[in-house]
């Protein structure tokens, strides 16, 4: 595409090279980095109609409402909230939304222009420290936010929108706890924004790795915190060393989430919600299993320590 008309309605005179970034997921466009003037700037370019083919298999007119509305909802959310966010979990600032006929432009600060200059896909504990603090300062900011122009159930595998894979799978102790699991997450108290997509690929790191950026808004909405965390876990951390990361994982997040409340939400205790929530972990991550086993049942993010959750989820459920 032709990217100059948009480019000088922004005020820059000059392209001097676009950089192919990746693909959107399932074909419905591109993202690129686009060199204008002295900076750079990134555009996401979503292209309708539906693509024939799906990488995993899953093309029906279901998935593609679906990832029709994770734009929309993307395109609200930079138009409507991303200004709005803390110092301590920046995002890309929007600079442009242009909405036509099959076509949807996201025009947004490239942010390796400000410090965010590092991808990294396997991280250490300056990484994992660095999202986990983004995370908990989110959740700060947003709990209670009633999520309008948002999904109302965050993430990208909530059971609304997965019925398919609900169908296939054959985990029945799981299947027929699927909706207690779901009930449980939406019922807990201090009900917050989640990310919805908080994987390690989806944060940008400053080169000293100690602090963390985060793209890709099209999953954000209402839901459970600990969502967030058990996703960025299971992207971030590798299976053999799970079981030794939990505790860890789970109090560095914590400790971000008192420091968050006490400067951002003072009004909130802290100590109750970390009540709340913490419980919750394991039942978010039976959760995401829930969708990981219907969707791809050879998946690596099934493993021992993943069942081993999931049995203690549906254990404590029991007492619901």
């Amino acid at each position: 595409m032709d990217y100059l008309p948009v480019v000088k309605r922004l005020g820059f005179r000059t392209i001097h090279q676009i950089e192919a970034l990746q693909v959107l997921w399932g074909g419905y466009g591109e993202l690129v980095r686009v060199f204008v003037d002295d900076t750079s700037i990134v555009i996401k370019h979503v292209r309708l109609p539906k693509p024939e083919q799906h990488p995993r298999g899953w093309n029906t007119d279901f998935s593609h409402q679906r990832k029709l509305k994770s734009y929309e909802v993307e395109l609200y959310w930079y138009q409507n909230y991303a200004s709005l966010m803390n110092r301590e979990s920046p995002v890309p600032a929007s600079l442009c939304v242009e909405h036509k006929p099959n076509e949807w432009l996201l025009v947004m600060e490239d942010l390796s222009a400000s410090g965010f200059t590092e991808v990294v896909k396997e991280a250490d504990q300056r990484h994992l420290g660095a999202v986990l603090r983004w995370l908990a300062y989110f959740h700060a900011q947003h709990i209670q936010n009633s999520g309008d122009g948002l999904w109302q159930s965050g993430t990208y595998w909530h059971i609304e929108t997965r019925p398919d894979e609900l169908e296939a799978l054959t985990d029945q102790p799981l299947k027929a706890m699927a909706e207690k699991v779901d009930h449980a997450l939406k019922c807990v108290p201090y009900q917050t924004l989640v990310h919805g997509d908080a994987k390690l690929a989806n944060f940008c790191f400053t080169s000293d790795g100690l602090r963390a950026a985060a793209v890709d808004f099209q999953y954000v909405g209402k839901g459970c915190a600990m969502k967030d965390v058990a996703l960025f876990m299971s992207s971030a951390v590798k299976p053999a060393h799970c079981q030794k990361m939990e505790n860890w994982i789970l109090d560095e997040y914590f400790k971000h989430l008192n420091s968050a409340l006490t400067n951002i939400r003072p009004e909130i205790d802290a100590d109750e919600v970390e009540k709340c929530w913490r419980p919750m972990f394991a039942i978010a991550w039976a959760d995401f299993q829930r969708f990981v086993k219907g969707w791809s049942p050879e998946h690596w993010k099934i493993n021992a320590y993943t069942e081993g959750l999931k049995n203690k989820a549906l254990e404590q459920l029991k007492a619901y």
